[in-house]
């Protein structure tokens, strides 16, 4: 049986933020190889975990975010926040996590493409997301690329201080 997207519930937030660590950690691994100790301990602390798990706390509280759960079998095993920016009309793609276990199912492109439909139904004009260049964001690039999303090459540099 094929996973159920739904609403985002406040019952499911632990199972979320739990997902989206393990989806994350290789993410993670990979902007410590490319920024090295030093400045990733800077960015995201001495554990990303609780950087992160804030984060997703946060945007999970944020009344501007539409939030959508993937669930398989009375477990979430992906979810999508989602925000629109009405002045610009431009929707924007906050976050996304697909559990390990649950990857290369096409969760990722099911809740881009049904946040993609919600963000034109609303209105907006364009949508975005923003990922990264490193090896461990490749996934998500191959995810958004599959969904007919353009990306923009960009450079950012980052100096501890």
């Amino acid at each position: 049986m094929e996973p159920t997207i739904r609403q985002y519930r406040a019952a499911d937030e632990a199972a979320v933020v739990a997902l989206a660590l393990r989806a994350w950690a290789p993410v993670f691994a990979s902007l410590r190889a490319v920024l090295g100790n030093e400045l990733d301990e800077r960015m995201h602390g001495s554990d990303w975990r609780e950087y992160q798990r804030t984060s997703v706390e946060e945007t999970l509280a944020n009344d501007d975010m539409h939030v959508w759960v993937a669930e398989d079998d009375g477990t979430v095993v992906a979810f999508m926040a989602v925000t629109l920016h009405t002045d610009d009309s431009m929707g924007e793609l906050w976050m996304l996590a697909v559990d390990p276990d649950a990857q290369g199912r096409g969760l990722g492109t099911r809740l881009t493409d049904l946040a993609t439909d919600w963000m034109r139904d609303a209105g907006m004009r364009v949508a975005m997301i923003a990922t990264g260049a490193d090896p461990g964001h490749a996934p998500a690039r191959r995810t958004y690329e599959k969904a007919g999303y353009t990306a923009l090459p960009g450079v950012q540099y980052f100096k501890a201080l």
